[in-house]
This record gives structure tokens, sequence and C-alpha cells, in this order.
């Protein structure tokens, strides 16, 4: 179309978006969304050998740094980054009560108050500290840590490791150490209640891992509400919280759309809606916490399936939702707010099945799905469906 070059979002119109120019766009999208998300701060306490690598990466995945890697906060203290910027982790290797947890406590004021005055997404936003289960002692020092953490205003979420379990059934003996925790009175959030889990099936009773989900759900109550978007993006455990904000971010995409086609365009102007379903593409991805050091891979996929999905292909897509979206047999070869709002809604289903598929695998094998060409095949048959008859 003649004109100035604009763009749907900021009430504008376009010019041509080639693959390139897409990928450039889903690139600028994805940084903004990954910023938008912030970070979800998490400081782990815990004697050596309570397990607490093995349950941070259970419940985040094995992409945060290895133990040892971290940067230096303060004396005992490292700060790790989740390569995606989602989460931080703080960890204290080799902690132990007495001396060296003085030490630490004593880094630990300093850095709260200093993080105090700095933006949110910098601040610790929660606090597993965990007891092994084996060990079978509590300790006053122990007590006395827990105690000067809640005093410095952090949550403190109690979590027994490594707790033995067999058909469903936790060691009773587990169970007792635990009572006998709560019954303290330790400042615990969010109820005062020690969590039981193991991170790690046990081959040699059978055991299942479990307390992992009941651990995330407690973290959630704790979490302040800023947070709790990254917390759900860098979480691998319950996706349907990432298909929750994924659904979000369509819902307020295809409304942006219906207003791009709130005075019908012409068929031929498919591509005034790529802008948007870039940035609810954009979004859903960081949602579901893919990392952005891949965006260059995520790009290329985006570019292939927008500028083949919402122009090519979309035409077909389009063609055939005019049959089904009332107003549309009326507008004939016009892109209405209806069709646009429904063509936007199938584009974020079929991206939203990508990301499902991609959380899915197993981490050795998703790189490899990436890089092929899995996306842009899974991604045109679920739109292709959504767009059907059958599926109205």
């Amino acid at each position: 179309m003649a004109g100035p070059e604009r763009t749907p979002e900021s009430g504008k119109i376009p010019g041509d978006l080639d693959r390139l120019g897409v990928a450039e766009l889903f690139t600028r999208r994805l940084d903004e969304a990954f910023a938008d998300l912030g970070c979800f701060n998490l400081a782990v306490f815990g004697k050596t050998g309570s397990g607490k690598s093995t349950l941070v990466n259970a419940v985040f995945g094995s992409e945060v740094a290895a133990t040892g890697m971290g940067q230096p906060v303060t004396k005992g203290l490292q700060y790790h980054r989740h390569p995606g910027g989602l989460f931080g982790l703080y960890d204290s290797e080799g902690f132990e009560t007495g001396t060296s947890g003085d030490v630490i406590l004593d880094g630990l004021r300093r850095l709260v108050t200093d993080h105090r005055a700095l933006p949110f997404d910098q601040q610790i936003h929660a606090v597993w500290y965990l007891v092994r289960w084996s060990d079978r002692r509590f300790e006053v020092p122990q007590e006395s840590f827990v105690r000067a953490l809640a005093e410095m205003g952090l949550p403190v979420i109690g979590v027994l490791s490594q707790v033995p379990q067999r058909d469903g059934v936790v060691h009773p003996q587990a169970q007792e150490f635990a009572d006998y925790i709560e019954a303290r009175g330790l400042p615990l959030r969010p109820a005062g209640r020690m969590v039981l889990t193991n991170a790690v099936d046990d081959p040699f009773t059978a055991g299942h891992a479990f307390g992992l989900d009941d651990l995330l759900d407690e973290t959630y109550q704790v979490v302040p509400e800023v947070a709790t978007a990254a917390l759900t993006a860098a979480q691998i455990l319950d996706r349907e919280r990432k298909k929750q904000a994924a659904r979000r971010v369509i819902h307020a995409s295809v409304g942006i759309a219906a207003g791009v086609g709130a005075t019908p365009i012409p068929f031929s102007d498919a591509a005034l809606l790529v802008p948007t379903q870039v940035a609810m593409i954009a979004r859903i991805t960081a949602a579901y916490g893919l990392p952005a050091s891949r965006s260059k891979a995520m790009a290329a996929i985006a570019s292939t399936v927008l500028t083949g999905g919402a122009t090519m292909a979309g035409r077909y897509l389009v063609s055939s939702l005019l049959k089904f979206v009332p107003g549309g047999a009326v507008a004939g070869s016009a892109i209405s707010g209806a069709v646009a709002a429904t063509l936007t809604r199938a584009v974020g289903g079929a991206w939203m099945a990508v990301c499902e598929h991609v959380v899915s695998l197993p981490e050795s094998e998703r790189a490899a799905f990436l890089a092929g060409s899995g996306p842009q095949e899974l991604f045109t048959a679920v739109l292709r469906r959504k767009s059907s008859p059958d599926s109205r």
C-alpha cells in the first residue's frame, strides 16, 4: 500500500514484511518479552549433601549454572543466573551452621538491605531451607539461621529433602522428623510446615520423585505477584501455568488484531496482521521460558511460519475462515475484525502447540527439533486443523 511505513501496534500501516524483516522484528520483540517478565530470584540454604542442586535442577532444569560457576556476591554466597535471564539462584556452597552460617548471614543482611533500593527483579523473592531427613537432627544454629532469615523479611520455606517413600507412603521416621521441626514454631511460610520432597527416583526403594509440585505451589504462595510471571516461565514442572500465561497473551493479541480489522482490510493485506502476531509469538515463547539464547533459531522459525503462515498459507486460511466466521461471507474478500481475530487466535494456538511440544521434549532433543523443520511442520499442521470446519 502507498503511504508511510507504519505498524498496527501503533495504529499505523506497515510496508511489506519479508522473512528477514519478520526475523529482526521477532528478535526485538522477544528481547522485550523477556525483559517484561523480569527475574525470579531464589536463595537456597542447607548443609552440604542436603541435595540443593538436585532439587533446584528438578524444578528449574539443568541449565542453571553448575555449582561453583556462579558469581560471588558476598562471602559464602554465589549468584547463578539462568541463561534465559528468568531465574536467579543464590547458593551457599559448603554451607554449614555455626561460624560459617554467621558469616553468610552478615553478608546476606547487607545484600538484602542494599537490594531494597534496586529494581524488584534484583531482590530475593523466596528462600528454600533444606534439611536432609536422614540427619534426623535439627540443631539450635539451624533454628537460629531460619529465624534470622525471616527477620530480614525473607519468606522461608522449610524443605525436608531426600525423603524415601514406597507406594506413595513416606518413611514414618521422616514424617516424625518433619513434625518435630514444625513443633519448634519456626516462622516458615506459608503455613509453618515442612515440605517433604525427593527430587529424583529412588531405584533402591522403587520410590518415585515426589513433593516437587507441592514445593512449587508453596513457592507461588509466598512470591510477590510481580515475580510470578518469571517464576512461571522459569519452572519446568507446571505446564498448565505456562498454558494459562500463553492464553492471556493470545487473548490480548486477538483484541489488537480485531482493532486492526475494525475497518475491513483487503484480503491481499493479510500481512497487516503480522506485526501483531510477531509480538504475540514472542510473548508466548517467553511465557514458556524457551531460552532467549536461542533467539536466532527461534527468529528463523517465527519468520518462516509467519511469512508462510500469515501470508501464503494465511491466504488459504483466510479463504477458509471467511466461510465460517460471522460476517465473512458478507465481507467477501475483505478481512473483517472477526476474521482478523480468529486468524490471530489460530496462529497463537498453533505456536502454543509448538512451544508445548518443545517443553515436553528432553533437553537433549530440543536443540535438534528446533534446528530442523519440525516446528514449521507442526505449526502448519495445527494451524490448518484450527481453520478447518471440524474444529468449529
